[in-house]
């Protein structure tokens, strides 16, 4: 049976889920009566919590933003999720780790005992992906003025490193903000060129003030993830990557699975598997088998039989 106090905290974390909740739903997913959602609310307004009823054949509640902060509560999962998300950021691509581990300390200050001795209890240490380049830092304020020109549709003027100083500057309606692998990228439309560009949020320096507002377009399939994704993987269609093969390596399955990404492996028995992957070129998928260093039979398709031979030919020339 939960307390008053951790139906409080369970009642204020589903409110700020969503915009409007109706006061059976709540009711229900609380395992309260209505009337009691009722006197929980306004125990929430007392500690000064904008909570306001929402007119309607079901009736219900909105939390509103305040004009004051009033006590900060969070629940024993919000607690943990901020705490990893905090030690976590020094592999985020963004320049606030110092911010982070101020914020921390400020939030701890203000949790009960129970709640400090569970993040006290977390100790994360952010290691960056194995054989990852180094992680290029975003300022926090680039990362609020590309943001805020999003949110307000305006048009967003930029230097582009490293060619900002041959290069006018880019003009872009700002579309999205994604994040892969640490690294920080625009998704906007180019005026200039009148296409769908992605640019890189470490090399991009914003011209202030933002130019005019503009409708706002929808990406290409209309899912930004899944466009973002694509481009990634060097494709203009779908999310999949544009050359996909398959091989056979002189290698038990549990030797390789751990290193295919997102391949597909098939044990064969007798110490060898049957590996599918992809990338964005022959040549490029060739290369990557090549790091198992087992022997590779049964080779599909003829373009990746091709790739090989190119790479047979430039590693002789090397030696």
């Amino acid at each position: 049976m939960t307390t008053p106090t951790s139906r409080l905290l369970r009642l204020l974390s589903l409110l700020q889920t969503r915009r409007d909740w109706p006061g059976q739903v709540l009711a229900e997913r609380l395992e309260i009566s209505p009337r009691t959602v009722r006197r929980d609310v306004e125990h929430l307004r007392e500690l000064g919590y904008r909570v306001t009823a929402v007119k309607g054949p079901d009736g219900g509640y909105r939390l509103d933003a305040g004009s004051e902060l009033p006590p900060m509560l969070f629940d024993d999962e919000q607690a943990v999720a901020l705490a990893v998300a905090l030690q976590a950021t020094s592999v985020s691509g963004i320049g606030i780790d110092e911010a982070a581990g101020r914020a921390l300390a400020t939030v701890r200050q203000v949790m009960p005992a129970r709640l400090r001795r569970r993040i006290d209890s977390l100790d994360v240490t952010a290691v960056p992906a194995t054989g990852a380049a180094p992680t290029p830092t975003v300022s926090p304020d680039v990362l609020v003025a590309v943001s805020t020109a999003i949110r307000q549709r305006e048009v967003l003027a930029f230097d582009y490193a490293p060619d900002a100083a041959d290069h006018p500057a880019r003009r872009v309606e700002p579309h999205h903000v994604v994040t892969s692998s640490g690294r920080w990228h625009l998704v906007a439309w180019d005026l200039d060129k009148g296409a769908w560009r992605i640019f890189r949020l470490d090399r991009v320096q914003p011209r202030m003030p933002t130019g005019r507002r503009f409708t706002r377009r929808e990406v290409p399939g209309g899912d930004v993830a899944e466009y973002a994704a694509a481009r990634f993987k060097g494709s203009d269609q779908a999310n999949a990557w544009p050359c996909v093969g398959e091989v056979t390596l002189a290698l038990p399955v549990g030797d390789v699975a751990p290193f295919a990404g997102d391949g597909v492996v098939t044990d064969l028995g007798d110490g060898r598997c049957r590996l599918t992957a992809g990338s964005w070129s022959w040549v490029a998928l060739a290369a990557s088998l090549g790091r198992f260093d087992a022997d590779i039979e049964d080779v599909a398709p003829a373009e990746l039989a091709v790739a090989f031979g190119v790479l047979a030919e430039r590693y002789s020339r090397a030696t």
